[in-house]
């Protein structure tokens, strides 16, 4: 129950027994819950520290609102490993859900300064662009801008990338297979296109991750996504150091 007399904001104290609600008793994915005039009666709190509780479930993404209908559990978010080592659909697939990809645009272009600079291409050098709109159980997930040197794969954008990994596509035809990469992961507002893509409103925060993978030691991919917060969070391990 509410506790009057503790320190900590009325409206913590809620937040933290609805986190309980929703883990302890398993609650699945889109099950309703309690109205808000509910909590006010049950915790003996007003409107406004139950609606300041539940506006941060949401925030967090452990809930979610339906206008007119009310409030309900949102899913899981998905774990994305600082060390990725496959692919978006390799993922998803790891996940037991169901990959999808819906192209935004395609392009050969000269390539920008920042993207020459990230490929180690020259003045002038083009590079396909390819825009797609990645999805999970039909859900967006992510807006994803990948960037390949022309040279590496002269035809690449006569093939369609929708239903397929563009991975497995570059080893298949190319015979490019990536052995390493590095990643940079960001915090960033949504930008109004990113926004409707994503489904989000505005402002929404996202994820903005910067990939940069080799063959071998040469940059033959640069990727930038825009991944929604709301789905998504940071996993990694530590080594910890024995004890003596």
């Amino acid at each position: 129950m509410i506790d009057a007399s503790s320190p900590v904001p009325k409206y913590v104290q809620l937040r933290a027994l609805l986190v309980d609600l929703i883990d302890e008793a398993g609650a699945e994915p889109d099950a309703p819950m309690p109205s808000e005039r509910e909590l006010c009666q049950r915790y003996g709190l007003s409107r406004m520290t139950v609606r300041q509780a539940v506006d941060q479930l949401v925030s967090e993404g452990r809930l979610y609102r339906v206008p007119g209908k009310g409030t309900f559990v949102a899913r899981p978010k998905i774990d994305m490993p600082l060390r990725l080592s496959s692919s978006f659909t390799a993922e998803m697939k790891a996940r037991g859900l169901t990959p999808g990809a819906v192209d935004i645009d395609h392009r050969t272009v000269p390539a920008s300064g920042h993207v020459a600079r990230a490929l180690g291409l020259g003045a002038g050098a083009y590079v396909h662009v390819l825009e797609r709109l990645r999805t999970a159980d039909g859900t967006p997930m992510a807006v994803e801008r990948c960037h390949i040197p022309a040279s590496l794969a002269p035809d690449l954008l006569t093939f369609r990338l929708a239903g397929q990994s563009l991975y497995d596509l570059l080893e298949r035809r190319y015979g490019i297979t990536f052995d390493s990469g590095d990643q940079t992961v960001e915090a960033a507002i949504a930008t109004p296109l990113d926004a409707e893509l994503l489904q989000l409103p505005q402002p929404s925060p996202v994820l903005l991750l910067r990939r940069r993978s080799y063959l071998k030691s040469t940059c033959a991919e640069l990727t930038e996504s825009t991944y929604r917060a709301d789905r998504y969070q940071l996993h990694t391990t530590l080594d910890l150091p024995r004890q003596p």
